[in-house]
């Protein structure tokens, strides 16, 4: 999973909830925004009650905190940082779910993908990471 869509590939993540890496950098993007903590704050990998959860239910959780701080996403920037499998065909799907999760249209959603060459567990295959900046605006 990555961004909330199935990206399929004969490798995933291991992980205490699904292993979204890009709506985890998503969340915690926010929370570190709103001054919130993050997701190891929320949703620690220690209680039971988050394994296998749904990263898409976690970013929502973080919405609707930050929702009731007086804050919402004006828009989000990702990268994806992985080797394979490619995500060409997957972004625009990849930045409908994030705009539908963010409560922003779908051209305030950046994706971008970049690998790391063949250098260090990224670049070899054994690890994917993500990086994420969200622009939050107060409401009202």
């Amino acid at each position: 999973m990555l961004a909330g869509v199935l990206v399929p590939h004969t490798l995933g993540a291991l992980a205490h909830s699904d292993g979204d890496v890009v709506l985890h950098a998503v969340a915690d993007a926010v929370l570190g925004a709103t001054g919130l903590g993050d997701l190891g704050d929320h949703f620690p990998d220690s209680d039971p009650r988050w394994a296998g959860t749904d990263s898409a239910l976690l970013l929502a959780a973080v919405m609707e905190l930050a929702r009731q701080n007086g804050w919402r996403a004006a828009s989000a920037d990702v990268n994806v940082l992985l080797e394979e499998p490619k995500l060409s065909k997957h972004k625009e799907a990849m930045r409908r779910r994030l705009s539908d999760l963010l409560g922003v249209t779908m051209d305030a959603v950046g994706i971008k993908a970049r690998t790391m060459e063949g250098f260090g567990p990224i670049g070899t295959g054994q690890a994917v990471a993500a990086q994420a900046v969200v622009l939050l605006e107060r409401n009202g």
